[in-house]
């Protein structure tokens, strides 16, 4: 944790809202955990829920990110990157894992059919349109599906998503260039809109 990069030096010298809490997480405060929780547990799962598509597994990522902040908050070291970076940097490190996983799976048996009815997450995020968007999304190479969830979905800028990749802003543009014509392809419309949003979006 705190390891220092490039990119997260654009953080030295901010003020991080979380550090009080980090702090009393460390010396055991279960009410600062409960409280860091209730701040950012949507934001993880909608990290998972992006990268991965399906809920259960963004919950447990979620849940893992906080279950590593409660062992490892007393190693964190103030200053070097805000401790929301290093909160999203873990819960796209376990997507990561869990997608990688998933290719490594081999079986001799056809798979199962997927259900194609949708979740309630899509339901309630967005319908038809949304579930054809996170379809697209999720063929997406992992990189750039994790550009275009923190910079869209996330709201972070350039800068922001650079640190949380350990990245150049340089390489998250040319990441989000590269998913913006693989969604426009897969997409049209959708992408379209989509991806305006994340060019209009300046680090």
């Amino acid at each position: 944790m705190g390891r220092r990069d490039s990119t997260s030096a654009a953080h030295v010298g901010v003020a991080d809202p979380d550090a009080g809490l980090v702090a009393r997480v460390a010396i055991g405060d279960a009410d600062a955990a409960q409280r860091l929780v209730e701040r950012h547990l949507s934001k993880m799962v909608a990290v998972g829920m992006r990268m991965l598509g399906d809920e259960a597994e963004a919950e447990d990522v979620a849940q893992e990110v906080f279950l590593r902040v409660w062992r490892h908050a007393g190693d964190w070291k103030p200053g070097r990157a805000k401790f929301e970076t290093w909160m999203h940097r873990v819960a796209i490190n376990l997507c990561y894992d869990r997608l990688r996983r998933v290719r490594e799976v081999v079986t001799d048996s056809p798979p199962e059919t997927a259900d194609e009815s949708p979740s309630a997450f899509d339901r309630v995020h967005g319908g038809d349109v949304a579930i054809r968007v996170q379809a697209a999304l999720e063929k997406l190479p992992p990189r750039q599906r994790a550009a275009v969830t923190l910079c869209h979905y996330l709201v972070l800028s350039n800068i922001e998503a650079a640190a949380v990749l350990e990245v150049s802003v340089e390489a998250i543009e040319s990441l989000l260039a590269r998913a913006r014509r693989a969604l426009k392809s897969a997409l049209a419309p959708e992408a379209q809109a989509l991806m305006e949003s994340v060019d209009g979006r300046r680090g």
